[in-house]
C-alpha cells in the first residue's frame, strides 16, 4: 500500500473502494494528481491531504471524496 493509504480507510469505506494489485495505482496516481503532486511523492500527498481529511469544516473533506469518486468512474 501507499504510505497514506492506511490513513483513508473510512474515506475508501464511504467509495466502497475495495483496494487491491489490480486498482491500487490507478487510485494513488489519482489522489496524487487531485491534491497537485508528482506521482510516487507519497509522503507530500499525506502533507497536503492530511488537512484536508482532517479539517473541522467537513466541505474540504466532502469535496475531495466528490473530485476522487468522479476521477474513478
Amino acid at each position: 500500500m501507499s504510505c497514506y493509504f492506511r490513513h483513508m480507510k473510512d474515506v475508501f469505506l464511504e467509495l466502497n473502494l475495495e483496494i487491491d494489485a489490480g486498482n491500487k495505482k490507478e487510485i494513488d496516481r489519482a489522489i496524487h494528481e487531485l491534491v497537485g503532486v508528482e506521482y510516487k511523492d507519497c509522503s507530500q500527498v499525506w502533507k497536503n491531504l492530511k488537512p484536508i481529511l482532517k479539517s473541522e469544516d467537513k466541505s474540504p473533506r466532502k469535496d475531495f471524496i466528490l473530485r476522487l469518486s468522479q476521477k474513478l468512474k
